[in-house]
């Protein structure tokens, strides 16, 4: 039998913490996951994400297992670098692909750029982060 509990703010045991239930539902990510880019595509860890699609070279979309309220939501992407021996004047960046947020998912393109290069290159990286906050539908 499943039960339900009501409560308006958690507190540590002994109550010197407490925080508001609206912030702890508010606050949290809603979809995370983190990936190898490289290769054969594959999802190392997640939560709510049903499925991961390699669109091209360093352009992924990224399916929520539970969907976001609407398309409005906030969301953040890292990469980490996929060369050998990191050097300075290599930097990666991600970006949200246009079109591409959705309450079923989002798209994202990772990159690399040099500061002696006018044009980033499309790359894939080693690995990738999503994070996704906003309301569930």
């Amino acid at each position: 039998m499943a039960s339900i509990l009501r409560v308006n703010t958690l507190t540590d045991a002994s109550s010197n913490n407490s925080v508001a239930l609206e912030t702890v539902s508010q606050g949290s990510a809603k979809a995370w996951v983190n990936f190898n880019g490289t290769g054969t595509v594959a999802i190392q860890d997640s939560f709510n994400v049903s499925g991961l699609t390699d669109n091209g070279t360093g352009d992924y979309t990224v399916v929520i297992g539970n969907d976001m309220a609407n398309a409005s939501y906030s969301y953040l992407a890292t990469a980490s670098n996929w060369e050998t021996g990191s050097t300075a004047d290599s930097y990666i960046g991600v970006s949200g692909y246009h079109g591409g947020q959705a309450t079923t998912g989002q798209r994202i393109v990772t990159y690399r750029e040099r500061y002696d290069v006018s044009t980033p290159t499309v790359k894939d990286p080693l690995t990738t982060n999503l994070a996704i906050h906003g309301d569930l539908a």
